[in-house]
């Protein structure tokens, strides 16, 4: 078969009725619909002149033959994903676009990027405020988000999964801890926007806060904060995040490398 008469469209509609041993959810990743996927299963089967999918009284079954093609579709595609980010990057393989929670830029991040680009000075950034931009809109290289693991992303957690107390008085609320009084209990008078303006607030006198213990530390260290209160394991940490072909590029192992050694 030549290169040129791959069925690509057809394998890659296969691929995913593979993954989800269902047209339905297949058509539903492929914003297609069913009789569509069906056909395209259809036409490839037509090609191969080999049965792809048997049906059950549990459902769809893939066959020997469907079996023995997948590790290597599979391969395939993730080298096309990898073959269009080399591509993508061009002229830009010293750019990097990252999105980090402005808190943590400021305290935590900036100095650390300011470091990798003193040593490489041909590096540029592009740097944006937020947790939940997404990487294909923003085309987005790595992305600093406050959770509880990478969950579909690859993923590297950045310090433990501590919160600690600083400041006295009554709480002081913020989107990562909107309840630290307790449910049910009187409603705290200081409500603000993320971790940094805790802290700020917390250092002023307003009260105390229960933020990440890596923001926590570097203010401590900084002398922004006089001492730090109790801490405690939490769920959730800053993870340093980005989907598999952006993983593999030379440029973000790089960054990577430096902001975790």
């Amino acid at each position: 078969m030549k290169r040129t008469h791959l069925p690509l469209n057809a394998l890659r509609v296969f691929d995913a009725a593979a993954r989800h041993l269902s047209f339905t959810r297949a058509a539903d990743e492929l914003a297609v619909t069913p009789a569509a996927v069906g056909q395209q299963i259809r036409a490839l089967e037509d090609l191969l002149g080999v049965v792809l999918f048997r049906r059950t009284s549990k459902g769809l079954e893939l066959t020997d033959e469907a079996t023995a093609g997948l590790e290597a579709l599979r391969s395939g595609f993730l080298q096309f994903e990898d073959a269009v980010q080399a591509m993508q990057a061009g002229q830009a393989s010293h750019v990097y676009t990252i999105a980090a929670p402005r808190d943590f830029l400021a305290v935590w991040l900036a100095p650390r990027l300011a470091a990798f680009r003193a040593g490489n000075p041909e590096v540029r950034y592009v740097l944006l405020d937020g947790e939940d931009i997404d990487f294909t809109e923003s085309n987005l290289d790595l992305a600093v988000r406050w959770t509880e693991g990478p969950g579909d992303l690859e993923g590297i957690q950045l310090g433990s999964a501590e919160r600690v107390i600083v400041g006295e008085g009554p709480w002081i609320t913020w989107p990562g801890d909107p309840a630290p009084q307790g449910e049910g209990d009187e409603e705290p008078p200081v409500h603000v926007g993320d971790a940094g303006l805790a802290l700020a607030s917390a250092a002023a006198g307003l009260g105390k806060a229960r933020v990440p213990a890596l923001l926590a530390r570097e203010w401590h260290a900084a002398g922004r904060i006089a001492s730090l209160g109790s801490s405690e394991d939490c769920r959730r940490a800053y993870w340093l995040v980005a989907p598999l072909p952006q993983w593999r590029q030379k440029k973000v192992k790089a960054l990577v490398a430096a902001l975790t050694s």
